[in-house]
């Protein structure tokens, strides 16, 4: 799951090397959460207009989770300069 959502994020940011992807242990309800951090310049590119980019990583991620019994979240942050 995790390659999955860095292969769909590394096609769209510039600054491949600033891409994590933080994978939580599954919470009381099941569901895994992975936190995707990018540059802040990126941010853009991955959410989209009106969030339609965030919202088809979301909608893939959910159906890979769901072929292998599994339920997800995809939270998207960016990466505080440091």
């Amino acid at each position: 799951m995790k390659e999955l959502l860095m292969t769909i994020v590394s096609e769209l940011v510039e600054d491949k090397s600033s891409i994590e992807v933080i994978e939580d242990e599954p919470n009381e309800e099941g569901i895994i959460t992975f936190h995707l951090n990018v540059a802040p310049s990126d941010m853009g590119r991955v959410i989209g207009k009106q969030g339609r980019i965030a919202k088809a990583i979301r909608i893939v991620m959910r159906a890979k989770a769901a072929k292998e019994g599994k339920k997800i979240m995809v939270e998207i942050e960016d990466k505080e300069p440091a």
